[in-house]
């Protein structure tokens, strides 16, 4: 089941995301980041614009996707968001990140987004891999940019036009 996420679900949202941390290559943040910092997240994410939902199986949150605002206070961009996806590492290919794609897709169609991007690492194939079954194509690439002790790669933007 998916539905919105509330403040009960931030420790496991947390605890996802620093499992892709630990995991490595599926989030440029090298260390993991605190509850704090979470809260802090998420209280810009209680806009109703820029929603956050969970993925629920037996009572547990075992994955999450989010939509953030791309270059705050730049009103020409207003109807563009970056969606952000993680997944249990015990849950991941099991369609659940699909599920939760194709649900961020449709809220973010009901609040009038016309254009979703996501960012990630070249070596995060999977992710690549979803975001092309959904129709998202690459939209830009920085070389090098990201910097794992002295293993470099590229930054991918991946993207989709959600609205003529």
């Amino acid at each position: 089941m998916i539905r919105k996420a509330d403040l009960q679900d931030i420790i496991a949202i947390n605890e996802i995301y620093n499992q892709a941390v630990r995991m490595g290559f599926q989030t440029a943040d090298t260390e993991a980041v605190s509850l704090r910092e979470r809260q802090k997240w998420f209280k810009e994410h209680c806009d109703d614009s820029y929603p956050v939902f969970v993925y629920v199986s037996n009572d547990q949150v075992v994955g999450w996707v989010s939509l953030s605002v791309y270059r705050k206070g730049r009103k020409a961009l207003r109807f563009t968001a970056e969606v952000s996806y993680y997944i249990h590492q015990e849950w991941q290919k099991k369609g659940i990140g699909s599920q939760l794609l194709i649900y961020a897709i449709d809220r973010a169609l009901e609040l009038g987004y016309k254009n979703l991007f996501a960012i990630l690492l070249e070596p995060n194939i999977g992710s690549i891999r979803l975001l092309e079954k959904h129709r998202f194509v690459k939209w830009g690439e920085l070389p090098r940019v990201a910097d794992f002790d002295g293993q470099e790669f590229n930054h991918l933007y991946y993207g989709l036009r959600i609205q003529s």
